[in-house]
C-alpha cells in the first residue's frame, strides 16, 4: 500500500505536465531566462573598459563578444537533445552550477585568453539552460492559448535582462572594475540552484533507440566550424586563408553529412520532418533573419554612444532602455495581438516596423538627438520583440510536445547562429566603410593608420598619443567614418528586415487554439498516477483525452478547440491554414 502511495505521488511532483503548478514554473523559468539574458547584454557597455584594460587585439575583442554566442549556438542541440533523454530539469540544473563557475572564472581574468575561455565556458551554460527553459515551457502548457500567455511573460522577461543588463553593468563599471559585470551572475547561480531543484517538475521525451552521441558531436562541430569561418571574415580576414576557408568548408561538410545521418536513423537526433510544415520552418527562418539583421546594431549602437556622442556606460544603458521597455510592452501585448491578427500579419508587421525603426535611425549623425534616438529605439524594440514572439511561439506549437527540447534547440540555435552571423556581417560592412578613410589622412603614418582601423576606440588611443592639429584631424576624420558606417550598416539590417517580411507571408494566417494530449514520459507517467484508471483509457492508450471518467475530471473549457467542425482527434497534428 505505502510503496503503491509512493509510486503515485512521485510522478506528480517530478512530471511536467498539465498537473503541474505550471505558473509557479513559469516564474522559476523566466528566473533562468533573466540569467542568461544579463549575460549576453551586460557586457556590451563594458567593452571599452575590457579594451582598455586587457588590451586585446581587433580578433580577441571580437572572439571575447562572440565566443559566448558562437558555443552556445554550436552546443544548443546537443543539449537540448540530451534533455529530452535524461531529463530536461537535471539538465537545467547542471547549466546553473557551470554558469556560475565560469562567471567567477571571467571575473578574475588578467589577460583576454583567460576571459575568451571564461566567456566559452558560459556559451556551454547557456546551451545547457536554454532549451531546457523552452522544453519544460512547451510541456507544461499544452494548451495554447496559455502557452501564448507564458511566452509573452517569459519574453519580457527577456527584454527585462536585456534593459537590466546594460543599466547595471554602467553602474557597476562606474563604481568597481569591468570583471563585476560577472560576479552578479553568482548570487543568481545560488538562489536558483536550490530553487529550481525544488519546484522545477522533471520532463523527458520519448525514450525510443539510442541516443545519437555521434551526431550531436558532428551538429556542434559543424555549427561551430561556419561559424568560425563567418567571425574571420568579419574581422577581415583573408576569405581564402586557411584559418577561414578551412573552418567554413568542414563545417559545412559535417553539416550535410549531419543532415543525411538523420535521414538515414530510425530514431533520429532531430526529427528533420519538422522541417516539412510551412510554419516551423519559415519561424525559423524568420529568427535568423531578424536576429542577423539586428544583434550587430546593438554593439555598434553602444559604441556610437560611448565613443562618439562621449556618453558614460551608465548614461549609454539608460539610453538604451527605452528600446527594452518597448519589448516588455510587446511581450506582454503578444498573446492579444497574436489571437486577434495571427501570426502572418503579427510577424510581418513587426519586421516592417523594426525596418522603418533602423532606416529612422539613419538620421544619427555626430551630434546627439534625444527625440530621434527615443522614438527610433522605441519603435525597434516593439517590431523586434514583436517578430520573435510571433515566431517563436508558432516554432514551439508546430513541434511535437515530446520532441520538445529538440525543437527548443533549434530555435535557440538559429537565434545564437542569426547573432553570431550577424555580428561578422555587419561588422564586415561597417569595416569597409570604416577603414579606408582613415588611411587617406594627412600627417599620420602607415602603421598608425591601420591602428585606427581597427577600431574606433583605438583611433582615438592613436590621435592621443599623436596630439596636436594631426591628432584632432584623425579623431574627427574617425569618428565621421564610423557615423558613416553606422549609416550602411543600417541600411543594409532594413534590407534584411523586409526580407523578413516577406517570408514571414507563409505562416498561418490564424492561430489555431487548444489543448494537445500529453506525450512520452509525461503521459506516461501521468497515467501511472491514476490509481483506478478505466478500461477506456487502457484501450485509447497514453495519448488519449481524460473524459468524464469517475474521479477524473472532464477538460476544463478552455482547454477544448475553440474552431467549430470536426473534433480533434487526439495524436493527430493540428492543420494550420
Amino acid at each position: 500500500m505505502s510503496g503503491t502511495t509512493t509510486a503515485a505521488l512521485r510522478p506528480r511532483r517530478r512530471t511536467a505536465g498539465p498537473g503541474a503548478n505550471r505558473w509557479v514554473v513559469l516564474v522559476v523559468l523566466c528566473a533562468s531566462l533573466l540569467l542568461v539574458a544579463l549575460d549576453a547584454t551586460v557586457l556590451h557597455v563594458a567593452v571599452p573598459a575590457v579594451s582598455e584594460d586587457l588590451r586585446p587585439s581587433a580578433i580577441q575583442l571580437l572572439w571575447i563578444v562572440d565566443v559566448y554566442p558562437l558555443v552556445c549556438a554550436a552546443l544548443l542541440i546537443l543539449f537540448g537533445t540530451l534533455g529530452d533523454r535524461v531529463g530536461r530539469r537535471r539538465v537545467l540544473l547542471l547549466g546553473y552550477a557551470l554558469f556560475g563557475v565560469a562567471s567567477a572564472v571571467a571575473a578574475c581574468a588578467h589577460t583576454a585568453e583567460v576571459l575568451i575561455l571564461a566567456r566559452a565556458l558560459l556559451g556551454v551554460g547557456g546551451a545547457m539552460i536554454m532549451p531546457a527553459t523552452l522544453s519544460i515551457l512547451r510541456q507544461v502548457f499544452p494548451d495554447r492559448r496559455e502557452r501564448a500567455l507564458a511566452i509573452g511573460v517569459w519574453s519580457a522577461v527577456a527584454a527585462v535582462g536585456a534593459a537590466v543588463g546594460p543599466l547595471l553593468g554602467g553602474f557597476l563599471l562606474e563604481h568597481f572594475w569591468w570583471g563585476s559585470v560577472f560576479l552578479i551572475n553568482i548570487p543568481l547561480m545560488l538562489i536558483s540552484l536550490p530553487v529550481g531543484r525544488l519546484l522545477l517538475p522533471e520532463s523527458r521525451g520519448t525514450a525510443d533507440g539510442p541516443w545519437d552521441v555521434a551526431g550531436a558531436l558532428m551538429a556542434a562541430a559543424g555549427l561551430f566550424g561556419v561559424v568560425l569561418g563567418v567571425k574571420r571574415l568579419g574581422g577581415g580576414e583573408d576569405p581564402t586563408g586557411p584559418l577561414t576557408l578551412l573552418p567554413l568548408l568542414a563545417g559545412a561538410a559535417l553539416l550535410i553529412l549531419f543532415v543525411r545521418r538523420q535521414r538515414r536513423l530510425p530514431h533520429p537526433l532531430v526529427d528533420l520532418g519538422m522541417f516539412r510544415r510551412p510554419a516551423f520552418s519559415t519561424s525559423v527562418g524568420c529568427i535568423v533573419l531578424a536576429m542577423l539583421a539586428l544583434v550587430g546594431l546593438e554593439l555598434i549602437a553602444a559604441q556610437y554612444l560611448q565613443l562618439v556622442l562621449g556618453l558614460s556606460p551608465l548614461a549609454t544603458g539608460l539610453r538604451l532602455l527605452p528600446l527594452t521597455v518597448a519589448a516588455m510592452a510587446a511581450g506582454l501585448l503578444g498573446a492579444r495581438v497574436l489571437r486577434r491578427f495571427g501570426p502572418r500579419r503579427m510577424v510581418c508587421a513587426g519586421f516592417c516596423l523594426t525596418a522603418a525603426a533602423v532606416l529612422t535611425l539613419t538620421a544619427m549623425g555626430a551630434t546627439d538627438n534625444s527625440p530621434l534616438l527615443l522614438s527610433g529605439f522605441v519603435l525597434l524594440g516593439f517590431g523586434l520583440e514583436t517578430t520573435l514572439f510571433g515566431a517563436y511561439e508558432s516554432m514551439l506549437s508546430e513541434a511535437p510536445a515530446d520532441r520538445a527540447g529538440g525543437a527548443a534547440a533549434i530555435g535557440e540555435t538559429s537565434y545564437q547562429l542569426g547573432a553570431g552571423i550577424g555580428i561578422a556581417l555587419l561588422g564586415s560592412v561597417m569595416n569597409a566603410a570604416y577603414t579606408p578613410r582613415l588611411h587617406a589622412v594627412p600627417g599620420v603614418s602607415a602603421p598608425d593608420a591601420t591602428a585606427a582601423g581597427h577600431s574606433l576606440g583605438e583611433a582615438y588611443d592613436v590621435a592621443g598619443r599623436l596630439g596636436g592639429p594631426t591628432g584632432i584631424l584623425l579623431r574627427r576624420v574617425a569618428r565621421d567614418s564610423f557615423v558613416h558606417g553606422l549609416h550602411l550598416t543600417l541600411l543594409v539590417s532594413a534590407g534584411l528586415l523586409l526580407l523578413g517580411a516577406v517570408m514571414a507571408l507563409r505562416l498561418p494566417r490564424v492561430m489555431q487554439c487548444g489543448a494537445e494530449p500529453e506525450t512520452g514520459a509525461a503521459a506516461g507517467t501521468a497515467g501511472a498516477s491514476r490509481t483506478v484508471p478505466g478500461a477506456a483509457e487502457a484501450d485509447a492508450g497514453p495519448g488519449a483525452p481524460e473524459s468524464g471518467a469517475a474521479g477524473v475530471p472532464s477538460p476544463r473549457a478552455s482547454d477544448r478547440p475553440r474552431a467549430a467542425g470536426k473534433p480533434q482527434v487526439p495524436g493527430k497534428p493540428r492543420v494550420s491554414a
